[in-house]
């Protein structure tokens, strides 16, 4: 697809004092001439051609980092790239944000992530999130669907979290290479916290990176991006005999939400949902697993995410091969490309709002919880008092708590509002407040194990148990 022409030009001055570029852009002097600037506009001719000229081969760091500045180059109005942070060996950690207000966020606009690449040897995604920001800021006002989905959208795409694995992979494998790992040789799918036991692990820098990410966005939905299987893996990950794990399945509060995105994602690619798995191995039903019934994994970070983050997310296994020949990316391109945009419109699940006190002015760290799904590090509101609840369509009892005033509750029906790119809005305003409630979180501890000690000691009900536990953090 070509990109569209970049606008906003501007002409040359002319002698009796004619239109003149913006300051950050001075191509002409009082003289007529413009040689002080020739070397700016060729870096950004350059920049802008970069952008226009993405091939299906694999892109190694300076040629990632030049395509992602040429893009933002060339659609400054609808893009930010910044750095999150830096690798063991000191490479960037790009993330390249896409929408009407790319470079903060906006009340009422859920922000989504899409992470590739945590695993060095696993490539398919690092390509196709690139081929992805060229279809999105190409698309945009031209393809009504795309311009509406960035336009109450803001979309943070990463194509690589671990840099140096990848370049340290020399030989493609479709198995197993040294570059899986980061720099210091460790799995960064294994080096979260982990809400059902010790990871005694060293966090690593482009761990940490993500982390303090996660903390200062309001991210609502995400998903990572793997190879090595064809199938899309949702949370939990690690599990105990609270979530159900001693039937091999490992159950989170919103186990429905997290079915219909996986399934989301496999319906609507290529050949996901026929759940064949890869060479015999293990059949995937619709294309889709619970995490720990796949294999339990401690320290992952979709489980992260969606304990300690407030971000559904999800695990996507693209291809059989990990490090598939660059002649085949064009083809996980096409087989992927409607399951991308298809799983960004779930963001728009469910119900969000505002939570405000007396005057209207809004509560963090208000709690926001639908009745009959309690978090165990429950879910509050950010800094403009914004909560964001996916939810699949019903009828819903919302709970609002400011600790020390009476909880509100509301009743909703929520229908299926993806399509309008909007989830259902219902504010709160707790009249008697007129304080702002008091920062709060969820200590980076194993919360299910220590829920799982108490059942064993007490043997109440886990409605109960799970009950006590957020009254306990609500009032720590």
């Amino acid at each position: 697809m070509k990109p569209a022409s970049v606008r906003g030009r501007a002409r040359p001055a002319t002698g009796d004092g004619g239109p003149r570029p913006a300051s950050g852009l001075q191509l002409w002097k009082s003289d007529g001439t413009m040689r002080a600037a020739a070397g700016d506009v060729l870096a950004i001719l350059c920049l802008v051609s970069l952008a226009a000229a993405l091939d299906f081969k694999y892109h190694h760091a300076e040629e990632l980092e030049a395509y992602l500045k040429g893009v933002h180059a060339a659609y400054p109005a609808i893009t930010h790239l910044h750095s999150i942070g830096r690798s063991v060996e000191g490479r960037d950690l790009w993330v390249l944000v896409l929408g009407r207000f790319p470079t903060h966020h906006k009340i009422g606009i859920p922000e989504f992530k899409y992470v590739a690449n945590m695993h060095g040897d696993e490539t398919v995604g690092r390509e196709i999130l690139l081929h992805l920001i060229d279809f999105l800021v190409t698309s945009y006002r031209h393809d009504p669907i795309i311009t509406r989905l960035l336009n109450n959208t803001r979309i943070h795409i990463m194509p690589t979290m671990n840099p140096d694995g990848f370049e340290a992979t020399k030989v493609p494998d479709c198995y197993y290479t040294r570059g899986r790992y980061n720099k210091n040789g460790e799995d960064l799918n294994r080096n979260f916290p982990d809400a059902f036991e010790n990871n005694n692990v060293s966090i690593q820098p482009e761990t940490q990176a993500v982390m303090n990410w996660i903390k200062n966005e309001t991210f609502v939905l995400s998903a990572n991006l793997h190879g090595g299987a064809l199938v899309a893996s949702y949370t939990f990950d690690n599990g105990n005999s609270v979530t159900g794990s001693l039937k091999g399945y490992s159950r989170s509060p919103d186990d429905d939400v997290f079915i219909h995105l996986a399934k989301t994602y496999s319906f609507n690619h290529a050949i996901m949902y026929k759940g064949t798995g890869c060479d015999n191995r293990q059949p995937f039903p619709e294309g889709i697993t619970n995490g720990y019934s796949w294999y339990p994994l401690e320290g992952g970070m979709q489980d992260y995410n969606y304990v300690w983050g407030q971000c559904f997310e999800i695990t996507l296994e693209l291809s059989c091969c990990k490090y598939p020949p660059a002649d085949q990316l064009k083809k996980f391109w096409r087989d992927n490309k409607v399951a991308l945009i298809e799983y960004i419109k779930q963001v728009h699940l469910g119900v969000k709002g505002q939570v405000t006190d007396k005057n209207g002015n809004p509560i963090p760290n208000a709690i926001v919880e639908a009745k009959g799904r309690p978090h165990i590090c429950p879910y509050r509101t950010n800094e403009q008092g914004e909560y964001f609840l996916l939810l699949l369509p019903g009828t819903y009892v919302i709970n609002a708590t400011v600790p020390g005033f009476k909880p509100m509750l509301k009743t909703v029906e929520i229908h299926d509002n993806t399509g309008n790119f909007s989830a259902l809005k219902q504010d709160f305003s707790f009249s008697e407040v007129s304080i702002r409630s008091q920062a709060a979180s969820c200590p980076k501890t194993p919360l299910y194990q220590e829920l799982e000690q108490a059942s064993a000691a007490v043997k109440p009900t886990l409605h109960v148990l799970v009950l006590t536990t957020v009254m306990l953090v609500i009032f720590k």
